[in-house]
């Protein structure tokens, strides 16, 4: 069996005396999709900045597609593609420009870059976008521009941070079988994500983080049944939840309904 293509072991990540993550420990195969969900505040976006190499881990191993994160970020980030939920983006290019750019940046040729960029616009229907500026343009379709920008090098692994933000319902589907599609190709996909249906249906396993550790991990079926409930959404209000929902919700909306409006 080959080496997983990310390894975590033992790991911590603090900010001083505040302690994001700890003890995590997993791996992720090629050709698997994991999904890594937890509330606000729970350490995901911690995990996965140290995962892309942008933060050094406090203690514990890490490692990408064999690279240590620590001792070689480089290495690491040529290896992976990254959409974050709001990404910065050269809001001055043009979208030929700035698929451009990010090309040159992992050593692709002009034409080669171009090739790619041009094919996978009209996949994700931004041929009309060519040459807008990426200030111009929406929310949605600077996500399209970001899933581009992040397959344009063709790499081993992938981190999708609530990567359907601001796409429209015919976008969001195709990303969905893009994923499924790249994991499929061998791919290794890291997929953090709030909306849990997307998840359920997406993922092959799924590691469920609180207050940065982990509560739960394996397959959504084996979770579902350990926690005696019928979705991945009851599952994970039952390990991550502060009290009761919807009688917090419940008390909030009479709050508000029955509030006197300041004149």
């Amino acid at each position: 069996m080959s080496d997983p293509v990310i390894s975590v072991r033992d790991l911590r990540v603090a900010y001083g005396p505040k302690v994001a993550v700890e003890s995590v420990s997993f791996t992720v195969n090629a050709g698997e999709i994991l999904g890594y969900l937890g509330p606000n505040g729970a350490g995901k976006s911690s995990t996965v900045k140290v995962l892309c190499g942008m933060n050094a881990p406090t203690s514990g191993s890490v490692t990408v597609c064999g690279f240590d994160v620590a001792k070689d970020p480089l290495e690491v980030k040529r290896r992976l593609g990254y959409v974050p939920e709001s990404g910065a983006l050269y809001e001055s290019l043009t979208v030929q420009e700035h698929l451009l750019l990010i090309g040159r940046l992992y050593r692709l040729g002009d034409a080669e870059i171009l090739e790619r960029a041009r094919k996978y616009a009209g996949f994700l229907g931004l041929e009309e976008k060519w040459d807008d500026r990426v200030g111009s343009l929406s929310k949605g379709t600077r996500q399209k521009v970001l899933i581009a920008a992040a397959l344009l090098h063709d790499p081993e692994v992938l981190f999708f941070d609530e990567p359907l933000s601001g796409l429209d319902v015919n976008a969001a589907l195709l990303f969905r079988e893009l994923v499924r599609g790249l994991a499929a190709a061998g791919k290794a996909v890291f997929y953090s994500s709030h909306v849990l249906e997307v998840v359920e249906q997406l993922c092959q396993r799924v590691i469920i983080l609180d207050k940065g550790r982990v509560v739960a991990d394996g397959p959504v079926a084996q979770l579902r049944e350990r926690a005696s409930e019928a979705s991945l959404n009851a599952v994970f209000q039952k390990l991550t939840s502060q009290g009761d929902v919807a009688g917090t919700a419940k008390a909030f909306a009479a709050a508000v309904t029955s509030a006197t409006p300041s004149r």
